[in-house]
């Protein structure tokens, strides 16, 4: 039987994936892009590419294996320079991603995001919950029971959490629920 046929969603080089980002040099001598596989909401496998901190490749790259196996459904990864390192374009497209020099939304500190040490998957399906009751992105609701959503169960975030990874989900606020961390 022929193996199944992959649609590619981003095979950007190094340089392409990291071109016009704010970063200081020594940040992107510590990255990795990596090539990873997946299933997408239409039911066909996709590859995409992350970039991480190098000491986490092998962490991602794995989950990401993981998440293959389970079939587990990904709007797409593509890393943000394809949203003008917007985070709040990429996350309206279901956008899963990882560096992005940047600051934590509402202050001046910067995100583990800007080393990339943090990676966010599916953000329509698995938003962040503010306080006062406002998702971003725009209009994405938490439905514990819909396809692409994290909980505390699934084997992916426990899979996250047994390699040291800190889960969104998990945070006192906001609800940060398609973010994981490795500080």
């Amino acid at each position: 039987m022929p193996e199944e046929e992959i649609i590619i969603d981003s095979t950007m080089s190094f340089a392409e994936a990291i071109e016009g980002s704010a970063a200081p040099l020594e940040v992107i001598d510590a990255l990795s892009l990596v090539d990873v596989i997946y299933y997408s909401f239409n039911g066909l496998r996709h590859q995409g590419q992350i970039i991480v901190d190098a000491n986490l490749e092998d962490d991602v790259y794995e989950i990401f294996q993981l998440i293959e196996k389970l079939k587990f459904p990904v709007g797409k990864v593509i890393p943000i320079v394809a949203y003008n390192w917007e985070d709040g374009d990429s996350m309206a497209d279901n956008n899963s991603s990882g560096f992005n020099f940047r600051v934590i939304a509402d202050t001046n500190k910067l995100s583990l995001h800007s080393f990339g040490r943090a990676v966010d998957i599916n953000p329509v399906q698995n938003p962040v919950i503010y306080p006062t009751g406002i998702t971003a992105p725009a209009g994405a609701i938490y439905r514990l029971h819909n396809n692409g959503t994290f909980t505390t169960k699934n084997p992916i975030v426990q899979e996250f959490i047994k390699r040291g990874w800190h889960w969104g989900g998990n945070f006192e606020q906001p609800k940060d629920y398609h973010h994981f961390e490795k500080t």
